[in-house]
């Protein structure tokens, strides 16, 4: 069987001025990145068009490792509307490079659902994670500036920065560092830390802005820390707004590829779910809305994040409402969540797939809650028996709803027709009621409450200290009226990721929180998880090879 990249590296690719003509772009409204790329530019965005347009969010179960396949699926149903004459388009998030030489590999899709070119599209791409990487470290070397000068006036206490630099590594060795050793012209000694890239606030800024006009005023109000005297300093006051927006100016525009059948696809941003939220960028999804009657979207992970995020945090800023929900659930996932170990994914069991059963249902439950009747969709794998499929076809039913089995890893459009069809009557018949699940004046303890008791099935939040003092601090800064973006581990309902299935019985922990202001959330920090991930023991780094003639394999 051929892999990912040999499936890829063996594509007939076309000119991307062609693919640009099935949604009507003028060449002359390209810019081109080499012969298979090009960035689009921000006019396109009609308003009128995008409320006509029918947008599908995909989402999934809670994912094992190695993930459920939402890119195949979005990707794949792409191609599948496409078989049928549906004028659509995917609009997916760029891939991280910290996944790719990490655990879980590229963001492509996989099998005969991908983007391509996809070495290009894993790798560096058009450059706009290195841009978002350095207007993040541009900001971090004005603030050690100001530290270090005699002549500024911001007074910043050093204890109080909470600005991290980021790089799109996976790297643990840099969460907690320290800075400006060797002397004074060395800079100020202090703690300091990274993130990755993924989990920068200029990166969720880049996905929530309407244009650069919005991004230059988002921009302006990060907070960074505090002044001696206890005010707060925002980025706008260090007067470097306009050069960090300068090095996003090619970054903004949103990306044109294709799908291996020579379909449209754009990508564009790529903030994390379990640390972000987890969409591509509003503009991408209004760009695609402007130009196709139907756009397949995705949000990261399992539902508990990345869909509870696109509601209450994109879908606000933005103004939308999905008109449907396709839910991802593998057969190897339930397995996971019913007790399966590793080795034991691809073995087939009903027993293990009948313990897993919850974490599905609790998931149709959660999207029920935001007013949608999900289409449960089952990313095939060889490993899978009737009898286990059986099992998940019940569960929809009960919640009278349908599954459909997805072809699209090894058959690509043709194999997604049947998911498309169904899509189309889903559509047809269940309309949306869009709910959600707390109001914007509700205080951040409620808003914690809701989505840990209502999405995660906790029997509430406790709050630490840390958390706490913060709480108060900045509540009179007006934190009360933003949304919140939970970090938490996407293993899990719970912030333990060793409690697979359906957990009860339990309560998520805040340990700390962060004020990303000028992306217009709080990021309360549940349990262990880290904003710079760690690499596991063996990288998948380590499979990744380049020969003579330039030619990648390994990459998946």
């Amino acid at each position: 069987m051929l892999t990912d990249i040999e499936i890829a590296q063996s594509a007939a690719i076309q000119p991307i001025q062609k693919i640009a003509e099935k949604l009507q772009i003028a060449p002359d409204d390209l810019e081109f990145y080499g012969k298979y790329k090009a960035k689009l530019p921000l006019y396109l965005i009609d308003e009128e068009k995008v409320q006509q347009s029918k947008l599908i969010l995909v989402t999934a179960i809670s994912p094992t490792p190695a993930g459920e396949g939402k890119t195949t699926i979005s990707v794949g149903l792409q191609d599948g509307l496409c078989v049928l004459g549906k004028k659509s388009v995917a609009v997916l998030r760029e891939p991280s490079l910290g996944p790719v030489f990490g655990m879980k590999g590229g963001a492509a899709g996989g099998g005969y659902s991908q983007v391509i070119p996809m070495e290009d599209i894993n790798l560096h791409f058009t450059g706009d994670f290195s841009a978002i990487e350095k207007a993040n470290n541009l900001l971090s070397a004005v603030i050690d500036n100001h530290l270090q000068s005699k002549t500024s006036t911001l007074n910043i206490d050093p204890r109080t920065v909470v600005w991290k630099r980021v790089m799109d590594m996976n790297d643990r060795a840099l969460r907690n560092i320290v800075i400006g050793l060797g002397g004074s012209t060395h800079g100020m000694p202090r703690q300091e830390g990274f993130n990755i890239t993924p989990a920068s606030e200029i990166m969720a800024i880049l996905c929530l802005s309407k244009d650069l006009e919005d991004l230059k005023e988002r921009i302006g109000n990060i907070f960074i820390g505090n002044s001696f005297d206890g005010n707060p300093v925002y980025a706008k006051q260090l007067h470097v707004v306009d050069a960090m927006v300068v090095l996003l100016k090619d970054a903004i525009k949103p990306n044109l590829v294709q799908t291996l059948e020579g379909n449209p696809a754009i990508l564009h941003g790529g903030p994390f779910a379990s640390i972000a939220q987890g969409t591509n960028s509003l503009i991408a999804t209004k760009t695609g809305m402007s130009l196709a009657d139907y756009v397949v979207t995705e949000a990261g992970f399992g539902a508990d994040l990345g869909a509870e995020k696109f509601f209450h945090i994109k879908c606000r800023a933005g103004a939308l409402t999905p008109a449907a929900v396709v839910l991802v659930v593998t057969i190897r996932a339930l397995r996971h969540h019913g007790g399966a170990n590793k080795a034991a994914y691809d073995e087939p069991s009903v027993e293990r797939v009948a313990a897993g059963m919850p974490n599905l249902e609790k998931h149709i439950e959660n999207i029920q809650q935001f007013g949608y009747q999900p289409l449960v969709v089952i990313n095939s794998f060889p490993t899978d028996t009737q009898e286990e499929i059986a099992l998940v076809e019940a569960c929809a039913a009960k919640y009278q709803t349908k599954a459909v089995v997805a072809k699209g890893f090894a058959r690509g459009g043709e194999g997604m027709k049947e998911v498309a069809s169904s899509l189309l009557h889903h559509l047809e018949n269940y309309p949306p009621n869009k709910k959600e699940l707390y109001a914007l004046t509700d205080s951040l303890e409620d808003k914690m409450h809701a989505i840990a008791t209502k999405i995660y099935g906790a029997d509430g939040v406790e709050i630490l200290p840390k958390a706490k003092q913060q709480i108060n601090i900045w509540r009179a800064f007006g934190i009360d009226q933003l949304p919140v973006c939970m970090a938490k581990t996407q293993k899990s309902f719970s912030d333990k990721e060793s409690l697979r299935g359906r957990p009860t019985g339990f309560k998520v922990t805040v340990r700390e929180l962060e004020w990303a202001n000028g992306a217009g959330f709080v990021i309360p920090i549940l349990g262990d998880i880290m904003r710079m991930p760690g690499l596991p023991e063996k990288p998948n780094a380590e499979n990744i090879k380049i020969d003579a003639n330039g030619k990648i394999s390994g990459l998946s």
